[in-house]
């Protein structure tokens, strides 16, 4: 008669065994579904919105409505043209 040798496995260790495989599969899942739930997070912030520099206008100080890209002379009084402050519109003044 041939003897086999019987492996006698305690109950309560594949009882653990799998529990500890479904609590395993539980945080895989739920870390994947939290990295895919950044990704547009992530991508957005990536996505900088380009700002246009400012571009720079010369004015006379004397004649506001007077504009000018680069510097140079007033066209109507022959005086320097200073840097228009951003933000800042051409008033017509009123007397």
């Amino acid at each position: 008669m041939l003897l086999t040798p019987v492996l006698f496995i305690d109950p309560n260790f594949l009882n653990m065994k799998k529990v500890t495989l479904v609590i395993l599969g539980i945080i895989l899942c739920g870390t994947v579904a939290f990295a895919t739930s950044l990704k547009p997070i992530l991508a957005d912030t990536a996505k900088t919105k380009k700002v246009k520099p400012l571009k720079v206008q010369y004015t006379c100080a004397m004649h506001p409505e007077v504009l000018s890209d680069k510097p140079g002379k007033c066209t109507k009084c022959g005086m320097a043209l200073v840097k228009k402050a951003p933000g800042k519109k051409a008033e017509k003044m009123k007397m």
